[in-house]
């Protein structure tokens, strides 16, 4: 028998406890072996009462129990998860974990302490879709060329309610509060935050890039207006929140933005919580990967399928499927040269000869303009809504600061990239 410790018996870990127990006979086909779950860690004890396993809220009652094979980290947050994951490695037992924030920060660390004991991590990118096996077996005989997705279910119903029924950002945020898929302090995930992580842990199995949050473009959709949504429609486009890695030549970009989308691409037809990647490589061409990112039974089965490959496949190594590095000479693009077509908004005093000066100043950033609408804003005001062709992110940000200087532009510009 195989006997399993869950740290963290929050949504999540308790579907994990009732997979195990409801689906044992299928799982036990699976793995070849019964798989049991011992004990389980909670930070409020009242409210796993009906469970039948037990509980505790010490973390290291499990990572210390010799009778534990398999510690399941379902905690989020950073450090303490760091220290119980370091310990329960150190113990040789196995560790599945669903925490992309301490994967984001820690992969390569862990991975070196790990070795060969089996470090499985499925449930930390989208949820129920298995796109870190899909990268890390099923494509491991491409060069990866990139990878383009929707990570956050949160962002990516609201900015579908925002494209089909014109609700306002602040509108659309209080009821994706109210319907649970967004936290009082939505900032981690509306900010991009959370797709950034998530970016992460892809990029470094695609490409070997060991990359901090920090060092890699990060944008949210917080500035998104209804102006921005018609200028989308009226041109063929969806918005979405994207998690972008790129490979160009030596390089490999990773950003996070929100972006307009071709309506007949793949990728924006995924509406409401769902997510879904793309991954192109070398030989297999362009894969698309579509499920819930998200919710207790969706990530759990993702956890469980981890739980079941330990058992069934024994010790596996390394944890991120290669042996560092994988390229030689691979590196981080930086973001300033990251290169894109871009829309942008401006809102300016409604007078003669202010278009022929805003556009002098594209031209001095080498910035060419492919479309340009003025929409009425309010009384002696009008927003100007810009398509730009290609141009480096350098001279993007050279052009708005600028125009940040003219008493003619009202309001700080706002930009979305174009993909």
């Amino acid at each position: 028998m195989t006997r399993v410790g869950v740290i963290g018996v929050g949504t999540v870990g308790r579907a994990v406890v009732q997979i195990l127990e409801e689906n044992k006979s299928i799982i036990t086909a699976r793995s070849g072996d019964e798989i049991s779950v011992k004990s389980g860690v909670v930070r409020d004890l009242s409210k796993v009462s009906d469970l039948s396993i037990a509980v505790s809220q010490d973390p290291y009652d499990i990572v210390d129990d010799p009778e534990i094979d398999i510690v399941v980290e379902l905690m989020g947050g950073v450090e303490l998860p760091l220290a119980v994951v370091k310990k329960a490695l150190q113990n040789g037992k196995a560790v599945v974990t669903a925490n992309k924030a301490l994967l984001a920060y820690h992969r390569y660390e862990l991975q070196e302490i790990a070795g060969d004991i089996p470090f499985e991590f499925e449930a930390s990118v989208a949820g129920g879709i298995p796109i870190i096996n899909a990268l890390r077996d099923g494509l491991s005989a491409n060069h990866i060329l990139s990878i383009m997705g929707i990570m956050n279910g949160t962002c990516n119903f609201m900015l579908t309610k925002m494209m089909n029924e014109g609700t306002p950002f602040a509108e659309v945020l209080a009821e994706a509060q109210a319907l649970g898929y967004a936290e009082a302090d939505p900032t981690f995930d509306i900010g991009g935050f959370d797709a950034a992580h998530k970016l992460l842990i892809l990029a470094s199995i695609a490409y070997g890039i060991d990359a901090k949050p920090e060092e890699i473009l990060i944008e949210g959709i917080e500035g998104i207006t209804p102006a921005d949504i018609a200028f989308a429609k009226e041109f063929g486009y969806t918005i979405k929140l994207l998690g972008i890695a790129k490979r160009d030549d030596a390089e490999v970009e990773l950003r996070v933005h929100a972006a307009l989308v071709k309506e007949d691409a793949m990728i924006a037809k995924i509406d409401g919580v769902m997510n879904g990647i793309s991954v192109v490589g070398d030989r297999v061409g362009e894969t698309l990967y579509y499920g819930p990112g998200a919710g207790g039974n969706a990530t759990a089965s993702a956890v469980v399928a981890n739980i079941i490959d330990i058992v069934r496949s024994g010790k596996r190594s390394p944890m991120l499927g290669f042996n560092h590095p994988l390229e030689e000479g691979l590196r981080l693009k930086n973001s300033e040269d990251i290169r894109s077509k871009y829309y942008l908004r401006l809102r300016v005093s409604d007078k003669p000869g202010i278009l022929a000066k805003i556009t002098s100043l594209f031209a001095d950033e080498s910035i060419s303009i492919e479309a340009v609408i003025q929409r009425p804003s309010e009384t002696e005001c009008a927003h100007l809504l810009f398509a730009t062709h290609e141009a480096t992110e350098r001279a993007l940000h050279g052009l708005m600061a600028k125009l940040e200087t003219l008493d003619a532009v009202l309001e700080s510009p706002f930009m979305i990239r174009i993909v």
